[in-house]
């Protein structure tokens, strides 16, 4: 009897010692900060309702968390992710969104919603009504899509071969070496630098990755937590130009847009510089050295954090194999 007694004591005291620890995380749970809404976005009722349901929990002003989203510890993760969020998009402060801004950040939400990247796996695993159905990004497609007039048809193009830089691409013309405002400079070197990932986007672009010989030798053994300093990587992007026996090749130069690992440098940003050098004239973006940290980290570290904060760079895929097989075809 004794030893049973002694055994629903313990109990008892674990669960009290449980229940004081949960009770005193309490205290240290303080609420997100409240903004107001200072405009919405404005669009078509049905893409305002999916994007209400899917995004606007984090990606605005106006959050319907959940009650076990304001518990301690789960409250530190979900304030902490809205913040981040916040500073990517709000679509309750739309009025700092120029039009031009607008096509781009739906052109960015369809390409995140059709690649299965937003809403995150973690907040559909607690929130599955937040889920994405395939109707849902038709509606955000079509939507994307007539702000620019493009045509449907057009994003389900296949690219058969990897592009390179050739005579044949138009690429930017080389007048100099212009720089970022926050030290970065172009270098059209990187255009006999090796391929190491590709990707398209719904804007008919045709984006090729590549990287210098540190960031090649970091993807080739996979060691790229953290990416060794001096990596350089760069994307370069051209419209997608459809011949007429069918076959897609790169274009018009649109930009290229550099990323290089200076940890002491570049500080605020994860250790990374950004910059984007854009049209012939290669005219750099920002018009001060923290443009990188309001427009630039909050988006990588988001939804890059797993790869070191660069996106198209998947982890166990793109082994020695794979960059060799790119550089035969």
């Amino acid at each position: 009897m004794n030893t049973v007694k002694k055994k629903r004591n313990l109990v008892a005291i674990a669960f009290l010692a449980i229940l004081g620890i949960f009770g005193g995380l309490q205290l240290f749970s303080s609420p997100l900060e409240g903004k107001p809404v200072t405009r919405k976005i404005e669009a078509p009722r049905e893409v305002i309702a999916i994007l209400e349901n899917s995004c606007f929990n984090c990606h605005s002003n106006q959050q319907n968390l959940s009650w076990y989203d304001k518990i301690a510890p789960v409250s530190w993760a979900v304030n902490k992710d809205i913040k981040r969020a916040r500073e990517v998009l709000n679509f309750s402060e739309w009025e700092n969104i120029s039009p031009a801004e607008h096509q781009g950040k739906m052109y960015a939400i369809l390409n995140m919603m059709q690649s299965g990247k937003m809403p995150l796996h973690e907040y559909t695993l607690l929130h599955p009504a937040a889920k994405i159905t395939e109707k849902d990004i038709e509606t955000i497609k079509k939507y994307t899509l007539s702000l620019s007039s493009a045509k449907p048809s057009l994003s389900h193009i296949t690219i058969n071969q990897p592009v390179h830089t050739t005579s044949e691409t138009q690429s930017p013309k080389s007048s100099g070496f212009p720089i970022s405002p926050n030290g970065v400079q172009y270098t059209d070197d990187f255009k006999n630098w090796k391929v190491i990932s590709m990707s398209t986007l719904f804007d008919h672009s045709i984006r090729v990755i590549y990287g210098n010989d540190i960031a090649v030798k970091a993807v080739e053994t996979e060691n790229f937590h953290p990416w060794p300093e001096g990596s350089i990587v760069v994307k370069s992007v051209w419209k997608q130009e459809e011949l007429p026996d069918g076959e897609i090749r790169a274009g018009k130069f649109i930009n290229a847009q550099f990323m290089v690992k200076d940890s002491k440098k570049y500080q605020d940003t994860e250790g990374w510089g950004f910059a984007k050098f854009s049209g012939d004239d290669l005219h750099p973006t920002g018009k001060s050295a923290s443009f990188a940290r309001e427009s630039c980290i909050a988006c990588h570290r988001q939804l890059a954090e797993k790869t070191g904060y660069l996106f198209d760079v998947p982890m166990k895929v793109n082994t020695q194999r794979l960059i060799q097989n790119l550089q035969k075809q």
